[in-house]
């Protein structure tokens, strides 16, 4: 079981960004891109025949799976996350610090 997926809220850290907030996007084996941070710069070339203009455009890169934590609500911080198999054999996510369970 993967400890974040799309549709988490993550918090970065470690790098540039640092301390900031976003939403999970797409998670691509061990590289997440989330909403908002990690913003790049890309020279982008137009193409005429999918109606695409040239220039400079701002995006999201993505980040390791290292540098960020899912984000903890009640404790507001980052924390760690563990697997906790319920009655009937279900698995979910927990946090460590607080044990609430991450998935409903």
């Amino acid at each position: 079981m993967k400890n974040i997926k799309k549709g988490d809220e993550v918090i970065v850290i470690a790098g540039k960004d640092k301390g900031r907030r976003g939403t999970v996007v797409r998670v691509d084996g061990e590289r997440v891109l989330v909403e908002n941070v990690n913003m790049v710069k890309k020279h982008q070339k137009p193409n005429p025949g999918e109606n695409v203009p040239g220039g400079i455009v701002e995006r999201e890169a993505p980040l390791h799976l290292s540098n960020v934590m899912l984000f903890n609500p009640v404790t507001k911080k980052g924390d760690r996350v563990g697997v906790k198999v319920l009655e009937g054999g279900r698995r979910v996510r927990i946090f460590r610090s607080n044990k609430e369970v991450v998935d409903i």
